[in-house]
């Protein structure tokens, strides 16, 4: 399935992605959750039905050209993010292949839908871009296995932006990486949800990032460091891990940091997050 969260006139709906169409599951059928983390949270057979919903002819639709996208999962009740996880982008910044996975967290202020606007904060003057595979938990986990039997954990998948303010990121000696991740509207998410059964090998996906229509990343999850069923089983250690959770996995090389001379976002840019059998997430910028 391919699913969405669409602003409608109820309030935010879980919706399945037809084509030109959004199908709204709640009114569609009642006996349907009306957003996608509790459907994700749901049982297979409930899954299964709302997979089936766009077959009937009284279904609720609402053309895709007119509605609002919010996140896939406006209510993530975790977001937590992997730093230096591309190979190639480690060898980029002149960084030893990590031994472990880097965490740092962003918070709900960050989520925004496609479309929305990324807002430069007035205290920051490096802002950088990263494209990001993100992960959506689909079940309760704790202590998973660091095997194949890790990835029935696995919702879907939905396009990231991990937008950074690198002059907080790196501040003093401490370093400052949580700050520097969770100004407001720096977590853009979208456009759909793929769920796991449609997106069956996360680990071979070309990831790529447009500033302005210029392709500034193009790499691929096969540089993964760390693979999905690592990074479940090394967060699932410390934190239970709940359906609507999402993961940010990482970004490949051509972050604008490490250029020469450097390209940060600045107002009127547009980027482009496009991961291959997802879509495209784009959103421009502005200042706070």
């Amino acid at each position: 399935m391919r699913l969405a969260t669409v602003l409608t006139p109820h309030g935010p709906r879980a919706c399945l992605a037809a084509g030109d169409q959004f199908i709204d599951l709640h009114a569609t059928d009642p006996g349907l959750p009306a957003s996608v983390k509790q459907l994700l949270a749901a049982s297979p057979e409930v899954r299964k039905i709302a997979a089936e919903v766009g077959k009937s002819p009284t279904a609720v639709r609402y053309a895709a050209n007119a509605v609002k996208l919010l996140p896939p999962v406006p209510d993530a009740g975790k977001v937590l993010c992997v730093g230096l996880n591309y190979a190639d982008h480690a060898k980029e910044g002149g960084k030893e292949i990590p031994t472990e996975p880097v965490i740092f967290a962003k918070y709900s202020n960050t989520l925004i839908g496609p479309g929305d606007p990324i807002k430069l904060p007035k205290v920051a003057q490096k802002v950088d871009y990263e494209a990001e595979l993100v992960i959506v938990i689909g079940k309760r986990g704790k202590h998973i296995p660091n095997d194949q039997s890790a990835m029935s954990y696995v919702g879907g998948y939905t396009c990231g932006h991990d937008v950074s303010a690198r002059d907080w990121q790196f501040r003093g000696a401490e370093k400052q990486w949580t700050v520097g991740k969770t100004f407001d509207t720096f977590a853009p998410t979208g456009p759909v949800l793929v769920t796991a059964d449609e997106l069956t090998d996360p680990h071979s996906l070309r990831v790529q990032l447009r500033l302005n229509g210029t392709t500034m990343q193009n790499s691929n999850t096969n540089q993964f460091i760390f693979p999905v069923p690592h990074i479940l089983w090394f967060l699932s250690q410390v934190v239970t891990l709940e359906p609507g959770d999402l993961i940010f996995t990482g970004t490949p090389p051509g972050v604008g940091i490490s250029r020469t001379p450097q390209v940060l976002l600045k107002p009127g840019d547009v980027t482009e997050v496009e991961i291959q059998g997802i879509g495209v997430l784009k959103n421009p910028v502005v200042a706070e």
